[in-house]
């Protein structure tokens, strides 16, 4: 939760791109990010991988009006509508994006490569048929932002009762990168999104870092299996009400759409 998944990157990125808001190249090397290169792999007409600029712009040709992002987890198929080979592939990657008039989906593929020292990753997206329903579990943005304040006095609850609630080097230092990328004004979501997403994506992250320091700060004060299991009981729910409000904030595009704002 501390990075910004794949899916969220293209579907902000080319939604941007599909209001006319980007340039094809801007929009490439913000999806591309620190990866090396992006193909897009099993479009219609096409019989080898290309890259972005064109993938997207065939995507728009096809009928694509806008791009959804799908972060599911076991048990909870966030953001998917099937079929089951979809579905399947994209909780493997853990993450997908849908596609908005045109029943299309994209899961990410990321491969390393280069020398020792010097490895980077290139990135595949396969592109699969998806079924054309509403995606599952995601919440509005009203919703999500009233859900993750919840969440996060929650997080902060459990953490501070179980000693991992930011004590010690490491949790110090992963705070203060946060804030150093808060403060050096990077933008979260792509031109063409309402402040509101962005505030709601924001606070999904903040969440998401409190999560992923009791999870990776040893076992706190949790010294027992049965407190290790209490831990993670507690948190899951958190985590699962920041996956889905992270998912409402890249969607807020599409939904706005959909209600005829746009």
């Amino acid at each position: 939760m501390l990075s910004e998944p794949r899916s969220g990157r293209l579907a902000a990125w080319g939604n941007a791109l599909l209001a006319g808001l980007v340039s094809p190249d801007d929009a490439a090397l913000a999806i591309v990010g620190e990866d090396t290169v992006h193909r897009v792999d099993g479009l219609p007409g096409e019989a080898a991988p290309v890259g972005l600029t064109l993938a997207l712009g065939r995507l728009r040709a096809l009928g694509v009006t806008g791009l959804r992002v799908a972060l599911p987890a076991p048990g909870h198929p966030l953001g998917l509508s099937g079929p089951p080979e979809f579905n399947t592939r994209a909780l493997d990657a853990g993450e997908a994006v849908v596609c908005h008039g045109a029943a299309f989906g994209l899961v990410p593929e990321a491969y390393e490569a280069g020398p020792e020292g010097d490895v980077h990753a290139e990135v595949v997206w396969r592109v699969l048929p998806v079924r054309e329903a509403p995606p599952a579990d995601v919440p509005s943005l009203g919703e999500a932002e009233r859900e993750l304040a919840e969440a996060l006095r929650e997080a902060t609850e459990v953490l501070s009762k179980l000693d991992v609630a930011g004590s010690g080097p490491v949790a110090e230092a992963a705070i203060d990168a946060y804030r150093a990328r808060a403060e050096r004004g990077r933008e979260v979501l792509a031109p063409g999104y309402p402040p509101r997403a962005v505030r709601v994506l924001e606070l999904a992250q903040r969440v998401g870092l409190l999560v992923s320091l009791a999870y990776g700060n040893g076992h706190g004060a949790a010294v027992s299996s049965a407190e290790m299991r209490a831990r993670s009981e507690a948190l899951r729910p958190v985590e699962r009400t920041a996956r889905r409000a992270q998912v409402a904030a890249y969607n807020a595009y599409v939904e706005e759409r959909e209600r005829g704002g746009r």
